[in-house]
């Protein structure tokens, strides 16, 4: 799937007393960007959850924290399906400096869709699926 890229810029409340970002504040922006992503295919998580039935969860986060972000920095986060199942999707997703690119945390998440109700694991609905089918 192409890459699908949203900025953030660093506010003072997103740093730690080292003025650099605090590291729970990358997975924030992370899921940011993955609202967005779903948000550019026509997807609402609030109309997912009232029409469909289903909200989105992480299941499994593993993020390698490499350079960090400080205050007033312009970052790109991104996200690329890597995978798809039935009911969960793997995103590769990486926080960049806007300026020069380099990548400052790395993350592979894997999100469960679940019933609203019952938080137990449905099929991602069918209008979701087959936007995404061709991309992985």
């Amino acid at each position: 799937m192409k890459e699908f890229l949203w900025p953030v810029r660093v506010y003072y409340e997103d740093t730690d007393s080292g003025g650099v970002v605090y590291y729970a504040n990358y997975l924030k922006f992370m899921e940011r960007a993955r609202t967005e992503w779903l948000r550019q295919l026509g997807f609402e998580q609030d109309e997912l959850r009232e029409k469909e039935g289903v909200l989105f969860a992480v299941r499994r986060a593993g993020v390698d924290f490499r350079s960090p972000a400080r205050f007033n920095d312009a970052l790109q986060v991104s996200v690329q399906l890597i995978s798809r199942g039935k009911a969960s999707l793997v995103f590769r997703q990486d926080v960049r400096l806007a300026v020069d690119g380099r990548v400052l945390c790395h993350g592979e998440i894997k999100i469960a869709c679940l019933d609203a109700a019952s938080f137990r694991p449905v099929p991602i609905p069918q209008a979701l699926f087959s936007v995404i089918h061709d991309d992985v």
